[in-house]
């Protein structure tokens, strides 16, 4: 299997990876910003990882080595702010958006990037995971970006999957299962199928049509197209569990694109992670 990690490393510039010390080792992120130090996000907070200020040709480096020098072929996805990069690795872009006939088509003048990096973390979630497993509730994992669905889901996945359930993933970004030449590189069960690099709401119907899927997961939904494939899946009789952006329930149930799934009875309970001090906690609670 390949090492997220070091697979991060090997996209930045050589002068930032030949800065990295052990306390970097558990990093979620390296970020580089022109004109300011490279960074990693370790424990919730930034460290700098060297004094050298980040240039624009660092940036190209690394937007280089993510798309193995064809960025042309990447503009579709860079259109909504990322890369994925495969092994589960995904390259946050910022710059100038290019526009054609009133629609974003890509980036230019790349002027900052974060490389996520991905953990595989062996029975996080605590009771919470025990009690999801446990239940037939179709689930929504909640935190703000960067809590930790992600790593969370990924667990699920597995743990679901080796007691025999039917685990189907929309893994749109390639970060749930990492799949790289058909063989995942996170361990997520042996019932486990996925469907990489497809927007999550057409992975979905392909999943229900031709996998017979016990549980569908998907991460991050976030518009009503994703909203409405998880509906449709219920409505199959599917059980569905999802991660979204919020801080808590309450602020989930006030966002429009999640308000009618709840009120109509669709995602019934949901586990909020959330991050104190750089530890995480869970807490599961019934949306209904």
């Amino acid at each position: 299997m390949i090492n997220a990690y070091d697979e991060a490393v090997r996209l930045l510039p050589a002068k930032t990876a030949a800065a990295l010390g052990k306390e970097f080792d558990c990093a979620e992120e390296f970020r580089l910003r022109t004109g300011y130090a490279p960074t990693a996000l370790v424990g919730g907070g930034e460290l700098p990882i060297s004094d050298a200020a980040v240039t624009r040709d660092d940036i190209a480096c690394v937007i280089e080595k993510a798309t193995r020098a064809s960025v042309h072929t990447v503009q579709q996805d860079m259109a909504k702010g990322f890369i994925s990069c495969g092994f589960g690795l995904r390259l946050g872009v910022c710059g100038t958006g290019i526009i054609s006939r009133g629609e974003v088509t890509g980036l230019r003048d790349i002027s900052s990037v974060s490389i996520r990096i991905p953990h595989e973390v062996r029975s996080c979630g605590g009771e919470t995971a025990k009690m999801l497993r446990g239940s037939m509730d179709n689930t929504l994992i909640i935190s703000p970006p960067g809590g930790g669905k992600t790593t969370l889901l990924r667990e699920l996945i597995r743990s679901m999957s080796s007691s025999g359930t039917r685990v189907a993933v929309a893994d749109e970004r390639g970060e749930l299962a990492a799949v790289y030449h058909g063989m995942p590189q996170f361990d997520i069960g042996p019932a486990t199928d996925i469907i990489s690099d497809i927007p999550k709401a057409e992975a979905v119907m392909m999943l229900l049509r031709t996998m017979n899927p016990q549980v569908i997961v998907m991460d991050e939904i976030s518009s009503p197209e994703d909203c409405s494939a998880a509906a449709s899946a219920i409505g199959c009789g599917v059980r569905v569990i999802a991660s979204a952006h919020a801080e808590s329930a309450g602020e989930l149930k006030k966002r429009a694109v999640y308000r009618g799934l709840i009120e109509a009875g669709a995602f019934t309970a949901a586990i909020i992670i959330e991050n104190r001090a750089g530890a995480r906690s869970y807490r599961w609670e019934r949306l209904q």
